[in-house]
């Protein structure tokens, strides 16, 4: 069960577009410093978060499926398959993405509120989870391995426009004047 492989050009907000590059994206990711994967959780039935959502406690939220920590794993065991360096891997508050950060079984996960779910924000809200994502993707920028953030499909779309499936993601990257650049899209496996 291998990711797809989509290498697209946008341009939306502060993300300029990327050049397409001939070659396998995990290529990339070997090699290049500076990548960052903004990764939507996994298969989490529903949409959005239920009445009575608390953050704390996860018997309140959307929980991944059976099928949605197998393709947690699955693409976890992608990463390691290809030998991707893995600089570090954060997550949003709600246990969902948790469980998939955790289920990647790439290294110790980090909580990072920045990506928590815009959803259901207010736009000066969303737009400071946007601004603080941005900073940790250019203080990624000259560093080697591959930073993944597992967060949420409205913050995915507010960064990049893309509005990635359950276990897909983007790949992005800050160039030397601090410009989020969109290298390619990860679709998900298929279950």
């Amino acid at each position: 069960m291998r990711w797809l492989i989509a290498l697209i050009v946008v341009a939306v907000g502060s993300v300029s577009p990327a050049s397409v590059q001939a070659g396998d994206l995990f290529s990339q990711m070997q090699d290049e410093r500076g990548l960052v994967v903004l990764m939507r959780h996994a298969i989490a039935p529903g949409g959005g978060d239920p009445a009575g959502f608390t953050l704390g406690d996860c018997s309140t939220q959307r929980q991944l499926s059976a099928q949605g920590r197998s393709q947690a794993r699955a693409i976890g065991k992608e990463f390691t398959s290809r030998d991707i360096p893995i600089a570090g891997v954060r997550s949003s508050r709600w246990c969902r993405a948790v469980d998939t950060a955790r289920l990647l079984g790439l290294g110790r996960v980090r909580s990072a509120p920045a990506l928590d779910s815009v959803f259901t924000a207010s736009g000066r809200v969303a737009d400071m989870k946007k601004r603080q994502t941005e900073k940790i993707i250019r203080d990624h920028r000259n560093k080697s391995g591959v930073l993944i953030l597992v967060g949420h499909q409205a913050n995915i779309i507010d960064l990049t426009g893309i509005a990635p499936d359950s276990g897909g993601a983007v790949v992005v990257q800050a160039d030397a004047t601090g410009r989020i650049r969109v290298i390619g899209q990860l679709a998900p496996p298929d279950f």
